[in-house]
């Protein structure tokens, strides 16, 4: 079988370390670009300007459209009874039912013509939720939201992976609450994943790779087949919306082969919302429409925050990588590389809710999200790992298919770390260096027209963030509510401050070597009732 990990660092060739390079190299040369043209043609310089706005305007009014219909598919699926509908494919009949999609019945039909279809009773989900040293307060919610599933609990497994780093409060959290919950699952564990194991990154790749062969060593001691179980990764704050077991059985249910697909959710960073700061109420709302939408573009869609794949195939992967920080966007690459290219991320346009940034001040709730922007940034680290594994090593991947996903990852963070940052002063360089040119001086008014149509799309993210709201606490007033909406003022600031700087900072490290070594867990307080946080 052949090697996908990733090569330790004495281990990275010259080339590989390249491609590494490559992601700032790109990032910092498109930022100098303006100042170069200006510098040798003014005329050179508004035109390359005008054409990354313009560009970035046909973006962003494609952005705001999918934004609404990513938005409206997902209530439709919401409201979907997907119980209803599973049991469906092993009745062979359709009810009668005006809430059920004409696609449902075409799916009963082509799951009881498929001879080598697995059956409903033999499907097992299991969970892991990772753990460093939060809260009861944080963890217990996200236990019973999975209770409050529509879906059997007898058919569920439940792993608390937590790290022996975080100390003895929290391994006594997660005994406790496998004790109080654990008779409620089919089975349940507790996993210690113990510290500074040989040759792993400090990151939760480790601990939930720990977990899943624990995890592994109990199916085979049941004898329960790999590919009937159905893995899903949570963060400790998580909650997934009641239907999403439901629906992820139904959507592995109908897989031709499901060792090769993995599911993704649509993370909604909405549970804490209310609590929040407005710079990371700002950042989280974002968050969560970037997501909606990449819900709809199959080809760029990949493993993010939580998801879901087969036991067996997870097996075949080795599990998640324990040599990166990112290990959620990675086990695609991971996967892909396994199964030769043949590898589908299907969406679930269902929500799991997540917390915005929270800690126990407002200057951590600033570090901390910068700090989890970064980790997130740190992604463009897998731009080598898929140049080495694609181009360099040999495999049966379709070269077209490879070099688009290959094309797609590099400008997705090259665009992550520079866009902001050309779209707000860009405009201005070509009159700083040439005061005297008419073309230099009519450019800032140009773009700041195109620049105000492109904000317009902010109404359109304003009225979707208010609608996927969750139920105002009663210990805010409705001034809380005037201050979601004036909120967005703080946009501009977010996006340069938060998003350039952290792609930036991530592309600059690796530029010159200087690696993460290890995971930064978010903080996560938890307001209660009576308005204190608990950490």
């Amino acid at each position: 079988m052949k090697n996908i990990e990733i090569p330790h660092v004495h281990e990275r060739s010259k080339r590989y370390l390249f491609f590494e390079k490559l992601p700032g190299l790109l990032s910092w040369t498109i930022l100098f670009t303006p100042l170069l043209l200006s510098l040798i043609n003014p005329v050179f310089a508004v035109f390359f300007v005008l054409g990354y706005l313009l560009l970035w305007f046909s973006k962003a009014v494609g952005l705001n459209v999918r934004s609404i219909q990513g938005y409206r598919r997902m209530q439709r699926h919401m409201a979907l009874p997907w119980q209803l509908m599973l049991e469906d494919l092993t009745t062979k009949s359709v009810d009668d039912r005006v809430d059920i999609p004409d696609w449902h019945e075409k799916n009963v039909q082509r799951y009881q013509q498929n001879s080598h279809k697995m059956q409903l009773d033999d499907v097992y989900q299991a969970i892991v939720i990772a753990a460093y040293n939060e809260s009861r307060e944080v963890l217990e919610p996200t236990i019973q939201s999975v209770l409050d599933c529509e879906y059997s609990m007898r058919r569920v497994i439940l792993v608390l992976a937590y790290e022996e780093r975080g100390g003895d409060a929290i391994e006594e959290t997660a005994e406790s609450l496998v004790r109080e919950y654990g008779d409620k699952f089919a089975h349940a564990m507790a996993v210690k994943h113990p510290a500074d194991i040989p040759g792993e990154v400090i990151g939760k790749g480790g601990n939930i790779t720990y977990a899943a062969r624990k995890l592994e060593a109990y199916l085979e001691e049941q004898r329960i087949n790999p590919l009937n179980v159905i893995v899903t990764t949570l963060d400790s704050d998580n909650r997934p919306h009641p239907s999403y077991f439901s629906a992820l059985t139904y959507m592995y249910l109908l897989c031709q082969d499901p060792k090769t697909v993995s599911f993704q959710p649509i993370p909604l960073f909405t549970s804490n919302i209310w609590d929040a700061p407005a710079l990371m109420r700002v950042i989280a709302t974002g968050n969560s429409f970037w997501n909606i939408v990449q819900s709809l573009r199959p080809h760029t869609i990949r493993n993010f925050s939580s998801h879901s794949q087969s036991m067996a195939s997870l097996i075949e992967t080795d599990y998640w990588s324990v040599r990166t920080i990112v290990e959620d966007g990675h086990q695609y690459w991971r996967t892909y590389f396994r199964f030769d290219g043949k590898h589908d991320v299907v969406a679930l346009h269902l929500p799991i809710y997540q917390d915005a940034v929270l800690s126990s001040t407002f200057k951590k709730t600033v570090k901390a999200q910068f700090l989890q922007l970064r980790r997130w940034a740190w992604g463009a680290s897998d731009v080598a790992y898929v140049a080495e594994m694609g181009f360099f090593r040999k495999n049966a991947i379709p070269r077209k298919d490879l070099i688009a996903k290959f094309a797609r990852l590099l400008e997705g963070h090259v665009s992550w770390a520079t866009a902001p940052l050309l779209l707000a002063f860009a405009a201005f360089v070509p009159l700083l260096v040439n005061p005297e040119s008419y073309v230099s001086n009519q450019l800032p008014f140009v773009a700041s027209r195109i620049q105000t149509l492109a904000l317009t799309g902010i109404l359109i993210t304003m009225f979707l963030g208010l609608k996927t709201l969750p139920p105002k606490p009663q210990r805010y007033t409705k001034r809380r509510t005037f201050f979601m909406v004036i909120q967005w003022v703080l946009l501009p600031f977010t996006t340069i401050v938060f998003f350039s700087l952290s792609g930036l900072y991530s592309q600059t490290r690796l530029l010159f070597g200087k690696y993460l070594g290890k995971f930064d867990v978010t903080d996560k307080a938890v307001v209660t009732d009576a308005s204190r946080k608990v950490m």
